[in-house]
């Protein structure tokens, strides 16, 4: 595998698909990683991420990432979280960044910024992103 990186030690977004790609044949995981799978996978893991903030106030939430033992399993969801997006869209061929800065694009021209009159668009009937 190419070591594609930005920088000394930041690998890449490429980089880390590759990674994920060499980890799973390595290990003959490939038949499984099919997108139903690893959709159902990511949905599984940003689970276990919502879990660690269940039932806590606004105000302990906000402190979560100021608690070590926490601060360890949010950083681990999160690294599951993007491992499984990162495999599924290798899996279906999506480019993440591609397809994120498009979406970023259009909710620009969806959500424009408000001209001080109102707080909210009324015009809009769902959420950004």
């Amino acid at each position: 595998m190419n070591e594609r990186v930005t920088g000394p030690g930041e690998p890449t977004l490429e980089a880390l698909q590759a990674r994920l790609v060499d980890f799973a044949a390595a290990r003959r995981w490939e038949p499984f990683h099919t997108p139903k799978n690893l959709s159902a996978a990511l949905s599984v893991e940003a689970g276990e991420l919502l879990e660690i903030f269940q039932w806590l106030t606004p105000e302990q939430a906000a402190e979560v990432m100021s608690e070590p033992e926490r601060a360890h399993r949010v950083r681990d969801e999160v690294a599951d979280v993007l491992a499984y997006l990162l495999q599924f869209c290798t899996a279906v061929g999506v480019d993440p960044l591609a397809v994120l800065a498009a979406k970023i694009e259009r909710n620009e021209h969806r959500f424009p910024v408000p001209d001080g009159s109102a707080d909210v668009n009324p015009e809009v009937d769902d959420q950004p992103l």
